[in-house]
């Protein structure tokens, strides 16, 4: 029997753990909160370093700024920007499960990919090509976006890597005001 743990909105199987890039250069952490204050500097997701290499990362944070695809309540697209800003209050142990990701994997902001908002057609192929790359190069995308549609490109670039053992997991924040 395996066990599942859920981490971050991502979920890790014994049997298919995640194993850290060996590599000669420090993990990149977060910015020291006693240093800079949480409310400056350039935000990036859990004030990480941008590193736009994918291949010197385990864990690549991708924003996806698009919502071509919804009729009703456009605005998602500013989603990746906001979630930099308020995720600077993350801490990086987490005292439930006792971890610090951060000293585990390589993990940080690897930027937007780039879309185009006039064209869903278009920002399909971008989103499926970009991550096809950052997977490619071994890293794990943690994407977060804009509207429901960029799951279809990203599930189209998961596939065509027929990586063996993969787990995929989708974590819908609503942001709608009522």
């Amino acid at each position: 029997m395996t066990e599942t743990v859920r981490l971050s909105g991502m979920l890790y199987n014994s049997r298919h753990l995640m194993k850290p890039k060996k590599r000669a250069k420090p993990h990149p952490l977060p910015v020291d909160a006693l240093v800079y204050p949480r409310f400056s500097g350039i935000p990036t997701f859990m004030r990480l370093p941008h590193i736009p290499q994918s291949e010197e990362l385990d864990i690549a944070l991708i924003g996806i700024p698009f919502d071509g695809g919804t009729t009703y309540r456009p605005g998602a697209r500013f989603g990746p920007r906001n979630i930099r800003v308020q995720s600077a209050m993350i801490r990086p142990w987490n005292p439930v499960l006792k971890i610090n990701p951060f000293e585990k994997w390589r993990i940080a902001d690897f930027g937007d990919l780039s879309i185009n908002p006039l064209s869903i057609e278009d920002t399909y192929q971008r989103i499926a090509e970009q991550l096809g790359e950052v997977l490619r190069s071994g890293a794990r995308p943690v994407c977060v976006g804009g509207d429901h549609s960029i799951l279809l490109p990203i599930l189209r670039a998961i596939h065509k890597q027929e990586i063996p053992g993969a787990v995929i997991s989708a974590v819908r924040i609503p942001m709608e005001r009522r």
